[in-house]
């Protein structure tokens, strides 16, 4: 098992990575996934997540100017790495939070239709945490040398959310297209989901 932590669970977009400039993410990704064959990468975001608090406030340029940015190594990283997570967000502020989002899967023809939070009982900013878990999905899929395993659905990625008060976890059902809590009704669901597609 490899595990990957920082500010806000991001994995920043393949484009970020020019002359050879990266960094530890999808370094740890291709030692897991190619080097040592790993066949299923989780993103796990949560609940009262400080980085996305601060991402959403983010919107606001007094917050994200280019002089707040080189006072704040955490606003420099958000801005540079989690804006298309609060774009998609912002999307969702536009239907009032009824209509799905999409997100590209494993392949650019494969979608993930995403209702973030349907019966409305999280906080804003847990709302753009669960949008900020899958897009991180949409990233992870942007590398060159994943792409074979991927498009043989040799590899696999999920999303996880974790309700940091309660201990709940929840999995992103595709089949459900939303979060959904695990618990004793519908784990073997969900397991039958997990084994049909990924396994």
């Amino acid at each position: 098992m490899f595990i990957v932590r920082n500010a806000g669970n991001l994995v920043p977009h393949s484009r970020h990575f020019q002359d050879e400039y990266t960094s530890c993410e999808p370094a740890a990704l291709e030692l897991g996934c190619v080097q040592n064959d790993v066949r299923h990468v989780i993103v796990c975001g949560h609940s009262d997540c400080k980085a996305m608090n601060l991402l959403h406030l983010l919107r606001e340029t007094e917050y994200s100017n280019i002089a707040n940015r080189r006072m704040s190594p955490l606003r420099s990283w958000l801005c540079s790495h989690a804006m298309s997570s609060l774009e998609k967000y912002q999307q969702l502020e536009l239907t009032d939070f009824r209509a799905p989002l999409v997100f590209q899967a494993e392949t650019p023809l494969r979608r993930i239709s995403a209702y973030i939070d349907p019966d409305d009982k999280l906080s804003i900013t847990d709302k753009l945490s669960q949008v900020n878990t899958l897009q991180q999905i949409q990233n992870i899929a942007s590398y060159d040398f994943l792409k074979k395993r991927l498009e043989a659905y040799d590899l696999h990625i999920h999303a996880l959310w974790f309700d940091i008060y309660t201990g709940d976890i929840h999995y992103f059902s595709r089949q459900s297209k939303q979060f959904v809590e695990i618990n004793e009704k519908n784990v073997d669901r969900l397991v039958e989901e997990v084994s049909k597609y990924y396994c």
